[in-house]
């Protein structure tokens, strides 16, 4: 089977959408002889702030010496990208040679696209002698197929109201689902949260004999800076390659629960490890530049709190461009009112996309919902065209690519950005 095929047999079980339940993964991981149960992981969860925290740790493992799976979503290019050992993605023949096998299971037992996605990486880690696993949950918690996990950490990033429809309206509903990732006995790192929430998360590890770590008791936060402090060690966080104060947070929770489930992580291999983690595990999307002069940045922004991280990064340079230009497009189970209204008073003109994907609003969509707030946006029908022709505009002008991390990844993979600056 070639890869194309393989890939297409992939992406065909979209169409069943999201089934959140463990039975249909069991199944899978038993008919796999139970890979899952031979790695062991991290297991991850939150709002916003999975797929940095993953990949902080991921990074600062590598420098200390471990072989690592790492294990997140979305891709932005390439699918490979969401199943990494240290810095390699997984190679197009395994993914061929898996989804061949898989055929028939496939075809009979219709696993959706995240199962199968799941069964993948798990089978690989288990065959390719990693030391451990870094695993990102896709949505929730409780009921996601990467619960099947018995991890040796469990970690919960950010709570934020999002994925209503399915998750609950409610933030205590929303930290219920996120700490099913929650296992007995097994310690548990908790970020930053709303107290209605954080209330949650650990009443659920106290009934699971769980020992929490609360990321607020072991930092000092300053204005562009945290200090890190736990027994015997200390470290200011400031600057580093993922821009933002949240990635401060992401870098000091990830920072907790390495220092407290393993004894062997040199201050040496943690630093080296934040400041080697685009190196290290290929994230992209996290205020990246990806072009100066004129200035282009994008940004995953997918929901109300990845806007306002944005904003509070971007407040801080948007008084320099003589002129700022926004390119959105979302998923249809964002509050997209919210995110428009937030990012308007920085743009002096906000452009809506289509992005080719199920799940994502039409620019007609969105521009009604502005419109209907009396906002102005423009539909942009061929964002390619128009990004090429901005680059040969004023050097001090600034565009911005925000939203849905499909919407990046269709951009990045038709106009081959690479992770490097590019100079005009």
């Amino acid at each position: 089977m070639k890869l194309e095929t393989a890939l297409e047999r992939i992406y065909s079980m979209h169409q069943f959408n999201i089934k959140l339940g463990l039975h249909n993964i069991e199944k899978l991981m038993k008919h796999l002889g139970n890979p899952e149960k031979k790695i062991k992981a991290i297991h991850i969860a939150g709002s916003n702030g999975k797929g940095s925290t993953a990949s902080f740790m991921s990074s600062i493992l590598q420098e200390a010496g471990y072989r690592i799976g790492l294990y997140t979503s979305p891709h932005l290019v390439k699918f490979n990208e969401r199943i990494r050992i240290n810095s390699e993605m997984i190679p197009d023949f395994y993914i061929q040679n898996f989804i061949s096998e898989m055929d028939e299971y496939i075809r009979t037992e219709s696993p959706t696209f995240f199962e199968i996605t799941t069964a993948l990486a798990f089978k690989y880690f288990a065959e390719n002698n990693i030391d451990y696993a870094v695993i990102e949950t896709g949505l929730g918690g409780r009921l996601d197929a990467t619960t099947v996990l018995n991890p040796i950490a469990s970690v919960i990033t950010t709570i934020s109201l999002e994925h209503t429809n399915i998750l609950g309206d409610s933030l205590e509903q929303i930290a219920y689902e996120k700490a099913g990732i929650i296992k007995e006995n097994i310690n548990v790192f908790i970020g930053i949260l709303p107290e209605i929430a954080g209330n949650v998360v650990i009443n659920v590890a106290n009934q699971l004999r769980c020992k929490t770590f609360e990321l607020e008791k072991y930092i000092l936060i300053s204005k562009n800076s945290i200090k890190f402090v736990s027994d015997n060690f200390e470290m200011m966080l400031n600057e580093m390659p993922l821009k933002g104060n949240h990635q401060l947070l992401n870098a000091a929770l990830s920072i907790l629960t390495l220092k407290y489930t393993f004894t062997n992580i040199s201050n040496k291999a943690i630093e080296e490890g934040i400041q080697s983690v685009v190196k290290n595990t290929g994230i992209q999307g996290r205020y990246e530049i990806v072009h100066n002069n004129p200035k282009v940045i994008f940004d995953a922004g997918h929901n109300v709190e990845c806007t306002k991280t944005f904003i509070n990064e971007f407040k801080k340079e948007y008084l320099r461009y003589s002129k700022r230009t926004l390119i959105f497009g979302a998923m249809k189970d964002k509050n997209v009112v919210s995110m428009i209204k937030s990012l308007v008073h920085f743009f002096d003109n906000i452009f809506v996309t289509n992005i080719n994907y199920e799940r994502a609003y039409a620019a007609g969509e969105l521009k009604s919902k502005a419109e209907s707030n009396n906002i102005k946006v423009k539909v942009l029908n061929d964002s390619i065209k128009f990004i090429k022709e901005f680059l040969n505009n004023e050097s001090s002008e600034c565009l911005v690519v925000l939203g849905s991390i499909y919407l990046l990844g269709e951009i990045k993979s038709q106009l081959k950005y690479s992770l490097t600056i590019n100079e005009k």
